[in-house]
């Protein structure tokens, strides 16, 4: 494998699923979501003796959760003391149910996913940023969790501050969930692949092919939640994030995981099939469509040469994950349905925040006694003063995407595309989204996304065409890789 296959470990150390198209009419659930938050939510309902079908638009645990860092944890960078005290008790509460759930549901559906307990740092290189944690330390501590200040980690270079918490744990994804699917099957649960949801309604789910599903419940677990609502939609903000990872001897495996608060890296290892561990660093984190990205990977490759002495990076992904506007994921009923529910923004945290969502979603739908954190989540809460400074940026970007992108006229034409390059242009008057492949061929689609209208900007790493509003992503010739988007970008006529 080459550095420019853009597929994860967890990937590609892992079979690639075969579930069928949907065919079936009727369910009690309806799980609209392949992820570990779909599935854990689905795995939940079907213990407890529910019908649940999970319809998948591409394959299975392969868009967030298959590029993920897999970091189980109640510690999430440095969020507690921006919380408040009540806030900050009741998500810590919920950040650690969700740990230990997760141990449990590996242990039941018996997934070999190279469960590691670990302990997770948040780190600092400066003084401001030290002195920032130590009052994250009391706040997590205060919170409930294992956190202490500490002023060293194993870590091959200095730092100046962190927060340690114990017990936490690392694993590897894809192998935790296709054992979860295993074990849903088991239990009752249909899984259905290629199979994606257009329309939703109280009680219905309308399918691409044309499918109608009946379904008294609905669960969006989508990443981004697909089906508008603007009570969600202007209150989430996509970003991408960038990871590379290389092999390294089991000595320089620094046994824990970790994140800088002020240089924007991310650590933890994993091990290796037939011996080693795989160093994975993340960080370079992003707007969907930003230019760029070709020097963001190599600025990665830089850092873990310089402070881990890794020659090549074997590995190179990318992930994407929504951020809200009060830092705390929507998990609940979604806005304007009685019997539709959501998850979504759990702002790089996906693996305790979706079990929690499961938690909270089965609970809601089984009618059983919700837990003390449940009004946490709940997303018609809205917060004006604390939200109005993310929410004026979120508009701003829009407005600056769907009106002033529009207004601009590109300056370049398919015949400045060099082999590998694309880019807005012009064409006959008409603005498109051009890509040239290297063997000449130009690969031309409308530049407008079919969510909600703004241009897309070029990933020239991936070769894909991102949504900077709301993150929907297309390939070359316009099919959607990711959500929100439900339709392709047409081609774009350049004659």
């Amino acid at each position: 494998m080459t550095v420019d296959d853009h597929v994860s470990f967890w990937m590609q150390s892992t079979p690639r699923t075969a579930y069928p198209v949907a065919s079936l009419v009727e369910a009690d659930v309806a799980v609209v979501g392949g992820g570990i938050a779909g599935l854990c939510t689905a795995w939940s309902l079907a213990r407890r003796g529910r019908r649940v079908v999970v319809l998948e638009a591409g394959r299975l645990a392969e868009a967030s959760t298959g590029n993920t860092t897999a970091k189980v944890t109640a510690l999430h960078g440095a969020v507690y003391a921006e919380l408040g005290a009540d806030n900050a008790a009741r998500y810590g509460q919920s950040q650690l149910a969700a740990l230990a759930a997760l141990r449990v549901v590996a242990d039941v559906v018996g997934a070999d996913c190279d469960w590691e307990e670990r302990d997770a740092y948040t780190y600092a290189v400066t003084e401001d940023g030290a002195a920032r944690l130590r009052k994250e330390a009391a706040a997590a501590a205060e919170a409930g969790l294992p956190a202490q200040f500490v002023t060293d980690t194993p870590l091959p270079y200095p730092i100046a501050g962190a927060v340690r918490v114990s017990g936490q744990a690392q694993f590897h994804p894809r192998r935790f969930l296709l054992a979860v699917a295993a074990d849903l099957e088991r239990l009752g649960g249909r899984i259905f692949e290629h199979s994606r949801v257009t329309e939703i309604a109280d009680g219905q789910v309308t399918l691409e092919s044309g499918l109608v599903l009946r379904a008294p419940d609905v669960v969006i677990a989508t990443g981004y939640p697909a089906f508008d609502r603007p009570e969600l939609f202007t209150r989430l903000v996509p970003k991408r994030e960038l990871v590379i990872a290389a092999p390294i001897a089991d000595d320089a495996d620094p046994h824990g995981m970790f994140l800088g608060v002020d240089d924007d890296r991310s650590v933890r290892t994993a091990p290796l099939p037939g011996g080693g561990r795989l160093l994975i660093v993340t960080g370079e984190t992003y707007s969907p469509g930003e230019d760029g990205v070709d020097g963001r990977f190599a600025a990665l490759r830089g850092w873990a040469q310089q402070r881990f002495g890794v020659a090549e990076a074997t590995y190179r992904w990318s992930a994407q994950d929504y951020t809200t506007s009060d830092l705390l994921p929507f998990v609940g009923r979604f806005p304007g349905h009685e019997h539709v529910w959501v998850a979504t923004g759990f702002r790089g945290w996906g693996m305790t925040n979706s079990m929690a969502a499961a938690t909270l979603l089965t609970s809601r739908i089984v009618d059983e006694a919700t837990p003390e954190w449940a009004g946490l989540y709940d997303p018609h809460r809205l917060h004006p003063i604390a939200e109005a400074a993310q929410l004026v940026k979120a508009a701003a970007t829009v407005a600056k995407n769907l009106v002033g992108a529009r207004i601009s006229r590109p300056d370049r034409t398919v015949d400045d595309l060099a082999p590998g390059q694309g880019g807005i242009v012009r064409a006959d008057g008409k603005r498109c989204a051009a890509y040239r492949d290297e063997a000449g061929q130009v690969h031309a689609v409308e530049a407008t996304c079919t969510h909600l209208g703004c241009i897309v900007g070029f990933n020239e790493a991936e070769r894909t065409w991102e949504c900077p509003c709301h993150g929907s992503r297309f390939d070359v010739d316009g099919a959607v890789l990711q959500g929100p988007a439900l339709k392709p970008l047409p081609p774009a006529d350049l004659h």
